[in-house]
């Protein structure tokens, strides 16, 4: 699925990614202090982030978006639709993984991104989208906050040894 927008003097495109992105997808996620310490931005890649990209590209509940910048890419999310059995039923969107390269920052380029995520979890049915940021990430926190998320719930995650 792809969809445009325009705002002064950029265009933006939204598609779905490509096994061709996953490079850039990789390198983009291991670009900042977190990332550095868990991905492995290597040539060739290991083989298990095209795995991960297959299983994402062949499930209809997640779709890796990639937003353009007047042709180059800029960014991505991975949005899953979830279904559920509370609210009647419907399900609720999951945004993960939201990067937005560094020469393309401060543009305004990942509000449209998460705003696009919104209107594609909506378009499913979907009875709220939700998201999860690093606590270290205050940047992060505020910027979506300014979007009208709000922390309702306290996370936990159980980490596996490999």
């Amino acid at each position: 699925m792809s969809g445009k927008n325009t705002h002064e003097d950029r265009a933006l495109a939204f598609r779905s990614a490509r096994k061709e992105d996953v490079p850039y997808v990789v390198h983009v996620l291991a670009d900042d202090p977190l990332g550095a310490l868990r991905e492995r931005d290597e040539d060739p890649l290991p083989e298990s982030y095209f795995s991960a990209f297959e299983a994402i590209s062949n499930d209809p509940n997640n779709d890796l978006i990639i937003v353009e910048c007047n042709g180059e890419r800029a960014g991505f999310l991975q949005l899953t639709i979830i279904p559920y059995m509370t609210y009647t039923g419907r399900p609720r969107g999951m945004i993960e993984g939201v990067r937005i390269d560094k020469a393309h920052q401060g543009k305004g380029i990942g509000r449209e991104l998460i705003l696009h995520a919104i209107e594609k979890a909506r378009s499913r049915h979907c009875h709220l989208v939700q998201l999860t940021s690093d606590k270290k990430r205050n940047r992060a926190i505020s910027f979506y906050k300014s979007l009208g998320f709000t922390a309702t719930h306290e996370g936990m995650k159980l980490h596996f040894k490999e």
